[in-house]
């Protein structure tokens, strides 16, 4: 990693507020804020984009929206003449650390629930690559582990607007202890 992109990577990574926490735990929100960082789009569109009733949707807007974590882009004239407000992802949500560490079981789940159905969604033939791996790890070497592979992924994320020509790939890294 060059050193400005470390520079930014660590004036970046902060602790999430309550709130911040709160949005991201939910499968629906963390789709509506992948969504909107593709491109902006309004309510009606993502509602249509996830087969979703407009109301629930713009619920869970709102929700992100008040967090900071979306923002309304410039109204917009759409297609047929009307006014438009379409939402952006603010950018923020991969710069927080751990967001969902301190929240309960079901929340910490709320971003593999949305992988799944984003990955069901996509189907099988979108399956680019699959490491499945069982390793013997202490806390600290899980830890270590961890911060390797998120200074790969942070060096990528900061740069990803010079790749926007290129395929959008989804990914995960999860680890998890074995049942006994």
């Amino acid at each position: 990693m060059d050193d400005q992109v470390a520079a930014r990577v660590a004036d970046r990574r902060r602790e999430a507020t309550a709130r911040e926490a709160k949005a991201l735990g939910h499968p629906l929100r963390l789709r509506i804020l992948r969504l909107c960082g593709e491109r902006e789009l309004t309510n009606k569109e993502l509602a249509v984009r996830l087969d979703k009733d407009p109301g629930t949707v713009l619920y869970h807007v709102r929700q992100l929206a008040e967090a900071g974590l979306l923002e309304q882009a410039p109204v917009r004239t759409g297609a047929s003449g009307a006014l438009e407000k379409p939402y952006r992802s603010a950018g923020k949500s991969w710069w927080l650390d751990g967001p969902l560490n301190g929240e309960d079981e079901d929340t910490r789940f709320g971003p593999i629930e949305a992988f799944q159905d984003e990955l069901r969604e996509a189907g099988p033939g979108s399956v680019r690559v699959v490491e499945r791996f069982a390793l013997h790890l202490s806390p600290e070497e899980a830890t270590e582990l961890d911060n390797r592979i998120l200074d790969i992924l942070d060096e990528y994320v900061a740069t990803d607007q010079q790749r926007l020509d290129k395929p959008l790939l989804n990914g995960i890294f999860l680890l998890h202890r074995m049942a006994e």
